[in-house]
């Protein structure tokens, strides 16, 4: 392996830890709602504003596709093999990082939904923004969220078009091919 090789490698499996361990807080954080919330009524944390409530949602984002669990399934799959494929697209250099466990954000995220998914057939929600009658959440649809923003934010105001040939997949074929 050369020294590009090693580097890449290295880069991937901390994007595997960073991933591993907000899966396995987002898991963590369902358990505990289960064991604590489930079938008893909302836990208020700040009166009018923010409570713990217990939901199995059988939809996806704001309660749409309910009881499409195949659907749901199979564009969750698409889109963590996109990011996936993304991820191992990403240069390596430092001002990537950020980038990288945005990625890894969102690809845990959507892998902790679809684990419910597949165990559950619904998802556990449980975070209750009732200020603004927000539709109840999860840690991993935090995840998701805060990753999303994050890159548009970074594709917005931190990268450059030449930081960005990376997914120019023409330019990449041309590269290859000389």
């Amino acid at each position: 392996m050369n020294k590009k090789e090693v580097k890449r490698s290295v880069m991937l499996v901390i994007d595997l830890i960073i991933a591993a361990l907000l899966l396995v807080f987002d898991q963590y954080t369902k358990h505990l709602a289960v064991a604590n919330l489930k079938e008893r009524p909302a836990y208020v944390l700040i009166d009018g504003v923010l409570e713990l409530q217990y939901l199995e949602n059988r939809g996806s984002a704001f309660g749409m596709f309910q009881n499409q669990k195949v659907l749901i399934l199979t564009l969750g799959i698409v889109f963590v093999l996109v990011l996936l494929f993304f991820l191992f697209r990403l240069p390596q250099q430092k001002k990537f990082c950020v980038l990288h466990v945005a990625v890894a954000a969102i690809i845990s995220g959507g892998i902790g939904n679809m684990i419910d998914r597949i165990r559950l057939d619904y998802v556990v929600d449980f975070i209750s923004f009732i200020l603004i009658d927000y539709p109840i959440f999860n840690v991993a649809d935090i995840y998701v969220v805060v990753g999303t923003i994050g890159l548009f934010i970074l594709f917005l105001f931190v990268y450059s078009e030449k930081d960005l040939e990376f997914l120019d997949f023409k330019r990449n074929k041309r590269e290859e091919i000389k």
